[in-house]
């Protein structure tokens, strides 16, 4: 066994609080799948009957699903499964906890193809299979070259600029080019931002923990609030759009992806890490995100 594993499973063995995180994790995981499954039922009954002329959801559309039983569950279970993974953070680290959430892509797969009576064809499992190799390699790596850094002021402020760059631009792109958005650019835009709302998160309980509550600690609430809702509408609308096992594929890929990456260029975790880590970093990231597209392209649910 490697030393680095070595270490890694001493750690976790010497200190049994740390594997809590991980049942709570796979919970979370499962809570994520079943939400996911029926908040795509719930949007694609409003889009079947109540079908606007303007692409994406529209503030009409958003107060039916308020009434539609299947997306109001599966609401709550993706709140649970919020809850969940918050929860498991406080108990094991980011980078034991994170690769879990792949979990949930596999159980949203099988689940959606039983319910809907459709068979994932090859590529679709090769796409599926990527996904989950892709990120679970790279959040792997940051395993063994990554180490703790504690976000100061300076790292919040830095952090808080550039979501409210990526905010502005995914705003603006919306606006803008709304009719010629697919579901897997929607898919993206939400996973970017959910992974500086883990990140936020993370931040912001820590700081409450420590009785830290000031203009700082506000201003990442608020932050975390804006970033959630445009990554909240944008994973609904991308149920409109495509399979729930393909929005799940994003959200687990490029979530976890953008929490590491903010952990390595704006924290510096990983500027002690080899090169050889570096380009381990980029090819695994790549694998993952192709996995992505491949599943946007030949998921037998897709519409085109």
């Amino acid at each position: 066994m490697p030393p680095e594993l070595t270490d890694l499973t001493e750690q976790l063995l010497s200190r049994p609080r740390q594997a809590l995180g991980i049942p709570i994790a796979i919970v979370g995981a499962v809570f994520l799948s079943l939400g996911a499954q029926f908040q795509h039922r719930g949007v694609s009954k409003v889009e079947e009957h109540h079908s606007d002329e303007v692409p994406g959801l529209s503030m009409r559309q958003l107060m039916i699903l308020l009434r539609r039983p299947a997306w109001v569950v599966g609401t709550i279970l993706l709140g649970l499964a919020i809850v969940l993974q918050l929860t498991s953070l406080r108990f094991s680290p980011l980078i034991v906890v994170q690769p879990l959430g792949a979990i949930a892509l596999v159980i949203t797969a099988v689940l959606n193809a039983r319910l809907s009576r459709v068979r994932l064809n090859k590529r679709t499992i090769r796409a599926i299979i990527l996904c989950v190799g892709g990120v679970g390699i790279f959040v792997t790596i940051a395993a063994f070259t990554a180490v703790d850094v504690v976000v100061d002021e300076s790292h919040l402020i830095t952090i808080l600029v550039i979501l409210a760059l990526v905010f502005a631009a995914f705003l603006v792109a919306f606006l803008l080019l709304r009719h010629h958005i697919s579901a897997v650019i929607y898919i993206i835009g939400a996973g970017v931002l959910y992974g500086f709302v883990a990140t936020l998160a993370k931040v912001v309980i820590n700081r409450l923990v420590q009785g830290d509550f000031e203009w700082l600690t506000l201003t990442c609430l608020a932050g975390l609030l804006a970033a959630g809702g445009l990554g909240a509408y944008f994973v609904q609308t991308a149920y409109s759009a495509g399979p729930p096992d393909l929005v799940i594929a994003g959200l687990t890929v490029i979530d976890p992806m953008v929490a590491v990456g903010i952990g390595v260029i704006v924290l510096g975790e990983a500027a002690a890490a080899p090169l050889y880590a570096v380009v381990a970093f980029v090819i695994a990231g790549a694998i993952a995100v192709y996995g992505v597209f491949d599943l946007s392209k030949h998921h037998p649910q897709v519409r085109r």
